[in-house]
């Protein structure tokens, strides 16, 4: 039975999986209090987690996400995706989700609707403390893919 929960403190005990979608903890540091943060359980065993946070009126960022290597490919990480974009349908309009140029994660994103927003050169380059790869591949810049929850009126 999967059951989807926020996680309101100790958020840290969940730092082993945010790690595996954000590998340095001083990164995660920068958004996990200020974010909010969900577990998917599958009988009550632990699958996938999520930061979401605000970054404008109505903007909102898919922070982290990630789900044990022994449990990917299972759609666990499309169930959380679903659950957060329901869950703020009334404050959110568009939400966003910066990741590495990789070949395994935006197919993932735009299967779930997201679409191309904006790059930020050498992101990674300039904010990690060493390099990182991604099947084989450096990470360099970050890609910012956005869906549109609902229209907005200025």
């Amino acid at each position: 039975m999967i059951s989807i929960r926020p996680i309101l403190e100790n958020k840290k005990q969940f730092l082993d999986l945010l790690l595996l979608a954000d590998e340095q903890e001083s990164m995660i540091d920068r958004y996990l209090e200020r974010g909010d943060m969900f577990v998917l359980y599958d009988d009550d065993e632990t699958k996938s987690a999520c930061v979401v946070t605000i970054e404008d009126e109505g903007v909102y960022e898919i922070k982290n996400i990630a789900t044990y290597p022994r449990f990917q490919q299972q759609g666990y990480g499309r169930k959380l995706i679903e659950y957060i974009l329901e869950h703020y349908k009334d404050h959110c309009h568009t939400m966003l989700v910066g990741t590495g140029d990789s070949p395994l994660t935006i197919p993932f994103y735009e299967s779930c609707g997201f679409v191309y927003s904006h790059r930020i050169p050498n992101f990674f380059t300039d904010n990690y403390d060493h390099p990182m790869y991604e099947d084989g591949k450096q990470l360099v810049d970050m890609i910012y893919l956005k869906k549109c929850i609902r229209h907005h009126s200025f």
